[in-house]
């Protein structure tokens, strides 16, 4: 007989019950991380939005490095390798960059956008996306 529930795993009868145990915390907790990252990315959309009513790129090189540093820091006090968290944090960057990128694109299309000093909005004709340097 195996069980199954929302936050577990099918697990035959015969697995022992310590093992059990471990894979139901570990369940557990992917199932936390899910509804973690979830809520991040509910948070950088508006990050996103607010970015591009500001005209800001969607991309900020100096708040990803300090957020390296931090995370890189957290994760050797908590005895997590550093350079498994930066690459978490490196691949959790780059989808939200690209979903910034698409509120832009998106925010472009409706014709939002901050003037420009030409008097148009944002990039567009006439006025180039910023360099993929500046994402």
């Amino acid at each position: 007989m195996t069980t199954l529930g929302i936050h577990g795993s099918h697990e035959p009868a015969e697995v022992p019950e310590g093992l059990r145990a471990a894979r139901k915390t570990i369940d557990n907790i992917d199932a936390a991380l899910v509804h973690l990252l979830a809520e991040r990315f509910r948070c950088t959309q508006q990050v996103g939005l607010l970015k591009a009513r500001l005209g800001l790129p969607p991309s900020d090189p100096e708040r990803e490095g300090r957020q390296v540093a931090r995370l890189r820091a957290l994760a050797e006090e908590a005895g997590l390798d550093p350079v498994f968290a930066e690459k978490f944090l490196g691949f959790i960057v780059e989808e939200v960059i690209r979903h910034h990128e698409d509120i832009a694109d998106r925010h472009q299309d409706d014709g939002g956008g901050p003037p420009s000093a030409a008097g148009g909005t944002g990039a567009g004709p006439g006025r180039p996306a910023p360099a993929a340097s500046q994402r």
